[in-house]
């Protein structure tokens, strides 16, 4: 008995559009109702659509389609353990750009040759991406220092009344809250400056 065939696309805003997607998915045979979608980062697998598709829907026999090896994930390791997972379910993958990775209609030993080569492919993919970020950023800095540009955050001035205040909360007269206002700080900044000067205060 064949198992259901999902189809899953995602974009990584909202302002972005899917149609491209479900189009190729419904023309590979993808029913509309089975095309599961997100709009979201594919930074992790938190993502609400695809957590129902794994979790309530997918099964063993079952077809997972995408358009592109991206739409599930950009991290190289959480593309790997996704992929270890769905093939653990028993769950094929179809992936419509790049059909040499399909495990669809393929043996145990062919299954397992297309696992290593997605996860070279993905380390390679990983690798070259971080490198050219790298160099982006590189060239970017140089570019900035080269026009007088100042990187690093504004030293924090600690205002004048600091510890007379702080004392004044730490023996009960005002709250925290009252003190980062009288201060003008917010929470993460006083909490910081107070474990740095707590021996003085």
């Amino acid at each position: 008995m064949n198992g259901r065939t999902f189809g899953y696309a995602r974009v990584s805003s909202t302002e972005q559009n899917l149609d491209r997607q479900i189009e190729a998915l419904i023309e590979y045979g993808v029913a509309e109702r089975d095309i599961i979608t997100d709009k979201q980062s594919g930074k992790d697998f938190n993502r609400s659509g695809y957590l129902a598709l794994k979790e309530k829907m997918l099964r063993s026999g079952d077809t997972l389609v995408i358009k592109e090896m991206d739409r599930l994930g950009r991290d190289y390791e959480a593309i790997k353990n996704e992929w270890q997972q769905l093939q653990q379910m028993g769950v094929d993958i179809v992936i419509l750009d790049t059909p040499i990775l399909n495990t669809k209609e393929k043996s145990d030993l062919e299954k397992s040759l297309i696992c290593n080569i997605v996860f070279e492919l993905l380390a390679y993919t990983a690798e070259k991406e971080r490198r050219k970020i790298k160099a982006r950023q590189a060239e970017g800095i140089k570019l900035a220092l080269e026009k007088g540009a100042k990187f690093g955050r504004p030293k924090f001035v600690v205002p004048d009344d600091f510890d007379k205040e702080c004392r004044a909360w730490l023996e009960g007269e005002q709250t925290a809250v009252q003190t980062m206002k009288k201060l003008g700080m917010k929470k993460t900044t006083f909490y910081r400056v107070v474990n740095e000067r707590i021996g003085y205060i």
